[in-house]
């Protein structure tokens, strides 16, 4: 039996249908017996059964024999330092992110902040589940509150150099979601060690009801808000995040939202800038402007199949310092290898400090250069089908046709790629090309029209 609120890496699910207290204890048994770690880090999001979630969990854990280190309401990133920080052999972060409010979830980790494999312990805690683990006989566990957050803020200003920040006002937004306590933390460590930055806050109070909307900055109808505010309040940039600050999200001078892929490419550069001839691995969504930049900078790419656990895998393996997704995930190597929301928008505003240049300057040069659709899905019959007709139609000898992560029609002058989701009869598209607005428009159509007749 598949239990509807196991996915591919973590857990998510409707309270009181797929997610309960009850199976938040029985996959803390489960974490316990497949991981057998001697210590556990714990933290939640601010929604309202997150708490409780948080507190059966726990007890799963503890009736399990194995100790638990509570660190409260905290971003997703601060349980994977913690996890690292602590020694623990795990950290479970409950939270629903940017889902729906009748939703919530688990993120999981084992020693050092790394993924747990799909393939290996994520199902066999799944199974456990699925079986109703019982409680094991044997001594309980201790359980202890614990505050890892001065480190974990001297952690991520260690990215940058505070005093050379200076002269910039900066929007932060955080949807009512987690991320304003940190930010204040890393605020004040900031004024503490000589950086001179003006803040402007919205909607900065955690708040589980969310009284302005679910914080998820990626849906087009969230983002007037911050960008708005940028405008009013004369900015040099905004900052949105998601309900855990795992993702943050740009806004220029002008209240333009910054695509992630343009957002992958400046920081890659900013990191070129610091670590000469470094590599920087990308997923391969939309790539050809990440890859001039790097080309240029004296840096390498290495590309990756979409998703935390391969980006992750894949900088591991290669030694990058910097891994991004257009999809607003940035992971580093002196970070566990993890995602931050935290680190980008402090080398931003390091290296706009250091360039002297307003931002839209520097992302209008890389739209120009290299345009792109963003991702539009289509919700289809047969993906497969679909793909086929599109490369039937497409596929010519200028052609590359690249598998690597779902379909990549690469030509001399544009490039598009097709992927099926794992979880749903949605089929995902994005074009690019170089520097040719009228050809994108126009290869996005011929892709749409091709489309259409699989829709549902």
């Amino acid at each position: 039996m598949q239990l509807e609120c196991f996915k591919s890496y973590d857990v998510r699910g409707r309270i009181g249908v797929d997610l309960d207290e009850a199976m938040c204890r029985s996959i803390g048994r489960a974490f316990a017996a497949v991981m057998k770690p001697q210590t556990v880090v714990v933290g939640r999001d601010v929604r309202a059964t997150s708490q409780a979630f948080q507190a059966a969990l726990a007890e799963g854990l503890l009736e399990s024999g194995v100790d638990v280190l509570d660190i409260g309401l905290c971003g997703t990133e601060e349980v994977y330092f913690a996890t690292d920080h602590f020694g623990a052999g795990g950290g479970l972060m409950v939270t629903a992110s940017h889902n729906p409010i009748t939703y919530n979830g688990i993120k999981l980790v084992e020693r050092g902040g790394r993924p747990i494999p799909s393939d290996g312990g994520f199902h066999e805690i799944h199974d456990l589940v699925a079986a109703g683990i019982a409680a094991p006989e044997g001594p309980r566990g201790s359980l202890r509150q614990v505050d890892p957050r001065p480190a974990y803020v001297d952690k991520a200003l260690s990215f940058i150099d505070p005093p050379s920040l200076a002269g910039l006002k900066i929007l932060v937004n955080a949807g009512n979601g987690c991320a304003g306590p940190t930010f204040d933390a890393i605020a004040t460590a900031l004024a503490e060690r000589g950086a001179a930055l003006e803040f402007e806050r919205m909607h900065h109070t955690p708040d589980g009801d969310f009284p302005n909307g679910i914080p998820n900055p990626l849906l087009a109808g969230n983002r007037p808000a911050t960008a708005d505010t940028v405008k009013a309040n004369g900015a040099d940039f905004g900052v949105a995040w998601d309900g855990d600050f795992d993702r943050c999200f740009l806004f220029d001078e002008t209240g333009a939202f910054i695509d992630g892929e343009y957002l992958v490419g400046l920081l890659a550069e900013a990191f070129l800038d610091k670590v000469p001839g470094s590599k920087i691995v990308h997923d391969t969504r939309v790539m050809w402007n990440t890859q001039d930049l790097v080309t240029r900078a004296g840096g390498e790419t290495v590309a990756s199949l979409t998703g935390h656990a391969h980006v992750k895998a894949t900088m591991r393996r290669v030694d990058a310092v910097y891994g991004g997704e257009m999809s607003a995930h940035h992971y580093f190597r002196d970070f566990m290898y993890c995602d931050s929301g935290m680190v980008p928008w402090l080398l931003i505003a390091e290296f706009l400090c250091r360039t002297d240049k307003p931002l839209s300057e520097l992302i209008d040069d890389m739209r120009a250069n290299y345009p792109s659709s963003g991702e539009i899905n289509f919700t289809v019959s047969d993906s497969a089908a679909a793909i086929a007709a599109i490369e039937a139609a497409l596929v010519t000898d200028d052609c590359e046709v690249d598998r690597m992560d779902g379909v990549g029609l690469n030509f001399p002058d544009r490039r598009l790629n097709l992927r099926r989701s794992s979880t749903e009869p949605v089929l995902r598209l994005n074009v690019e090309t170089r520097g040719d607005q009228a050809l994108l428009a126009a290869t996005t159509a011929q892709v749409i029209d091709l489309i259409r007749p699989f829709e549902i």
